[in-house]
């Protein structure tokens, strides 16, 4: 509250809603919406996907010091359409998998495990493309549009 006093032109925010329980986290990222109207940049340092696809119309990645991407989420978005898939999985397929593609997330279901990972093509596993989300998009940029591998399974 006291960094927006005086009406600032910049305001820096990092990590904010960390720790916030659901209802805070809604009432400060709508705060930031409301700043944003005003002509105020927001500077917006967060790992929680939610803050950034609620509330940034422009983001920025950084890998080794320097920005790799500096556009909307949507364009982020755009880049991973066609590239991620949900696999229906058995037990024992899990560490197949694992070890072939960034996993996003694995949920039981009612005949195993619905997995969700990016990759170009599914090589010897059925599955069914579905529509990306930004964590989705965060992983397969880092994976195939920067080569940086981030060690298979993300939950």
């Amino acid at each position: 509250a006291q960094a927006l006093i005086g009406e600032p032109k910049i305001v820096v925010v990092d990590e904010p809603t960390t720790g916030l329980d659901p209802e805070e986290r809604i009432r400060f990222r709508n705060l930031l919406a409301e700043m944003s109207q005003k002509d105020i940049i927001i500077i917006l340092s967060t790992h929680i996907v939610g803050d950034i696809s609620s509330t940034c119309n422009n983001m920025a990645l950084l890998n080794e010091g320097g920005v790799v991407f500096n556009e909307s989420p949507d364009k982020l978005i755009e880049k991973a359409k066609g590239h991620v898939w949900q696999i229906n999985a058995i037990d024992s397929e899990l560490d197949a998998i694992k070890e072939k593609f960034p996993v996003i997330s694995t949920v039981p279901s009612e005949k195993g495990w619905e997995v969700q990972v990016v990759a170009d093509k599914l090589d010897g596993f059925p599955g069914k493309k579905i529509d990306p989300n930004l964590e989705h998009a965060y992983v397969y940029f880092m994976e195939y549009e920067l080569g940086q591998s981030l060690n298979g399974e993300m939950n």
